[in-house]
């Protein structure tokens, strides 16, 4: 990246930064205008349909609950490779974790008429389904996690499956990603916890819990409501969950999730696959893609270019 592409116009203020370091999330804010997105996403949905250079073409990548060979497509589609890159994004994620960026994932979160809610999770290094890290953090580093950027492609609402905050609970692990979950398919939709129908795509996240007796208070709950092209950002590590899909509208509701790291993160380690929600796949095609700065340690392999040829460029 160059330094004039670096120059930030979107940064956080000094006031907003104290707001993220408090609750652990901020937002939303517009990426695209209510219009805009809308029209890009009746597009893109249309164009993803064509798998044919998507990083991940592994047969048994497709599951019944979720479908992990949709994780990266940034790294095939045009415009989600600009979107993670937008500097209306990656100045306000700067912001956070410094001069040195990069995108190591991306995955869409569908939620269609009647679909339960998502668990309360937290997540740290992503051993929570795979039961692999995924993320290291140097030991010197205090915590852990990601920053995860969640924009939303359609009208997000509670009655849709909005996302929930419990704020200020990001410092603090409730959950043990070493232990394992059972993968048990016939669990979606089929679950209250508390009145509410929730899982966690086949999996029950309670099952890691630190204390078994542990509930969450979502009494201090927030909801997150946003217009199709507004994003929030939030850390992995904070208490998050969503709402079922109510059935009130026919219209499904659309999140995409970029994850970002600084690039000392060590990514992948001592991985050439990911296995996880009933299915696997191949990193061979992988690489995270530098979004702020220059410099990357040679043990995180990076992409320049998308499978189709594009470049990946700060907007």
């Amino acid at each position: 990246m160059s330094e004039v592409a670096t120059a930030q116009r979107f940064h956080l203020t000094a006031e907003e930064r104290a707001q993220f370091e408090k609750n652990g999330f901020i937002g939303p804010f517009t990426a695209y205008s209510q219009e805009e997105m809308k029209e890009i996403w009746r597009r893109t949905r249309l164009r993803l349909l064509d798998r044919s250079h998507a990083a991940y073409q592994d047969l048994d990548a497709i599951s019944g609950a979720t479908n992990i060979a949709n994780y990266d497509r940034h790294l095939d589609d045009d415009f989600l490779a600009d979107h993670i890159c937008r500097a209306q994004i990656c100045d306000r994620v700067q912001s956070i974790l410094g001069p040195e960026v990069i995108c190591w994932r991306t995955e869409f979160f569908p939620k269609y008429p009647g679909d339960e809610g998502t668990d309360w999770h937290q997540a740290d290094t992503f051993a929570n389904a795979s039961g692999k890290p995924q993320i290291i953090w140097p030991e010197h580093e205090d915590f852990g996690g990601t920053i995860t950027v969640w924009t939303a492609f359609t009208d997000v609402t509670i009655a849709n499956g909005c996302l929930q905050f419990i704020p200020g609970t990001q410092n603090s692990m409730n959950y043990d990603e070493t232990k394992r979950m059972e993968y048990s398919p016939e669990l979606v939709n089929a679950k209250e916890k508390n009145g509410v129908r929730r899982g966690f795509f086949g999996y029950d996240y309670r099952q890691l819990q630190i204390d078994e007796n542990w509930e969450p208070d979502e009494s201090q709950a927030v909801p997150i409501q946003m217009k199709a092209g507004q994003f929030v950002i939030f850390w992995s590590t904070l208490m998050h969950a969503s709402y079922p899909h109510s059935g009130e509208s026919q219209e499904m509701r659309m999140g995409f999730a970029s994850r970002y790291v600084p690039s000392f993160v060590h990514v992948y380690p001592d991985s050439d696959h990911i296995e996880e929600y009933g299915g696997k796949i191949s990193l061979e095609n992988y690489g995270a893609v530098q979004v702020v700065g220059e410099h990357t340690p040679a043990y995180n392999r990076l992409v320049t270019h998308t499978t189709r040829g594009k470049r990946f460029e700060r907007s």
